[in-house]
């Protein structure tokens, strides 16, 4: 019996999942409201959309307490993405 068998027949204290593969965060998928996707309000810029950013934040399971970061204050921009640029259309060099 390999070590992944004995995995997921015994499990162990050290894994979440016990050799099975977790589902994707919904805080790092496209539908998450985390960070800015096209036109419509983030939590990362504005604070919008905070419990259910939250909700998503605390799925993400790696044995600490996590606690959701604060929006950026650093370019707010009224809390709207720049200009409507997305940064794929923008580049650097």
């Amino acid at each position: 019996m390999g070590i992944l068998d004995l995995l997921k027949t015994k499990g162990s204290t050290y894994s979440s999942y016990n050799g099975a593969t977790p589902l994707p965060n919904p805080g790092a998928t496209k539908s998450s409201k985390l960070h800015a996707n096209g036109d419509q309000p983030s939590y990362s810029v504005s604070g919008a959309n905070k419990n259910e950013v939250n909700s998503a934040y605390q799925q993400y399971l790696d044995g600490a307490s996590n606690q959701l970061p604060q929006p950026s204050i650093l370019d707010r921009n009224n809390g709207s993405v720049p200009d409507n640029k997305k940064y794929l259309n923008t580049l650097p060099g």
